[in-house]
């Protein structure tokens, strides 16, 4: 009798563990992603194989984030931490990094990835200094607006969940594959639809959009932003007006999470329209996604284009 009630227990034991190490091997990768645009890429690679946090979101500017206990807390349970790099979390990321304790996430640990590593970085500084504002050393870090970044980041970071999460990597790379069919589908169809936008110039709020005008071929004359980070005054926007009496633009582009005062100001003085792009998923209520993001992106750049068209045409 005594042996069997010891038999019944360590049965009871064995079942218990093997129903833990089934709960550990169906448990979802945990991803702390910086910003949407990589939160929402890792989902669509990643599926019911990752449970993804976002640390931000559309509204806020990234740059100026403040590190809380929340992100802390996050970080310390992240098995994958998937961020833009090139120093636009440099004010509270190595922070939240740095508390949360996690070993496995660290800068130069197989769980810390950095898309910037991997694209083409644009606007390069020849030199380094505060005074010139939010300057980042290793270039222009806003580059989820080229949807052909995005097909190079997908690269990487396929590779990287297969390494973290070894068990499902053949569930990575089928997802990759699928994921990359579809968008270069839709670059094609993006490019297209976009080919009347080429040439057109514009002003920006904020220097965010490079890798966007280098995509589409936009020309951008100026920027309302004296430097980096530094809201216009008065007079420099007076000084803005002046250059577009030389130098025309079309339309005047600020992110969703900027001010529309400086923008609206400019539109209103110079008589062309301001557009709200929304700059990453959840930037408006269109962009729910990667692709709807640059659907909506490219809508609101036509319209505003044909907008522009219809004021020019109609002035005395």
């Amino acid at each position: 009798m005594l042996r069997s009630i010891k038999l019944i227990r360590a049965h009871a034991v064995s079942l218990l563990m093997l129903l833990g190490f089934a709960g550990q091997a169906q448990a979802a990768l945990n991803v702390f992603a910086c910003e949407p645009e990589w939160a929402s890429l890792t989902q669509a690679l990643g599926g019911d194989k990752v449970d993804v946090f976002s640390a931000t979101t559309a509204l806020q500017d990234v740059h100026h984030i403040e590190a809380k206990p929340s992100l802390v807390a996050k970080m310390r349970s992240a098995q994958l931490v998937v961020c833009t790099g090139s120093q636009l979390e440099v004010g509270w990321l190595p922070v939240v990094l740095r508390q949360s304790g996690n070993v496995a996430v660290q800068p130069g640990k197989p769980g810390y990835f950095e898309a910037a590593s991997v694209v083409n970085m644009l606007e390069v500084p020849t030199r380094l200094s505060r005074a010139e504002g939010d300057v980042h050393p290793g270039g222009n870090p806003h580059i989820q607006t080229d949807p052909r970044n995005i097909a190079r980041v997908a690269d990487a970071l396929a590779k990287r969940l297969a390494e973290v999460d070894v068990g499902n990597a053949a569930f990575y790379q089928q997802a990759h594959q699928t994921f990359s069919k579809r968008w270069q589908a839709a670059i094609d169809r993006w490019q297209t639809q976009a080919a009347p936008l080429k040439g057109t110039a514009i002003v920006v709020q904020h220097k965010g959009f490079p890798y966007l005008e280098d995509w589409l071929g936009l020309k951008e004359v100026t920027a309302l932003e004296p430097k980096p980070g530094v809201e216009p005054s008065g007079s420099y926007l007076s000084e803005v007006l002046g250059v577009l009496k030389t130098q025309p633009a079309q339309m005047v582009v600020r992110a969703a999470y900027s001010s529309d005062r400086p923008s609206n100001w400019l539109a209103e003085h110079a008589g062309i329209p301001a557009v709200e792009l929304p700059f990453t998923v959840g930037g408006t209520p269109a962009a729910k996604d990667l692709f709807s993001l640059f659907d909506d992106t490219i809508a609101r750049l036509l319209a505003a284009q044909a907008s522009a068209q219809k004021a020019k045409r109609s002035a005395p």
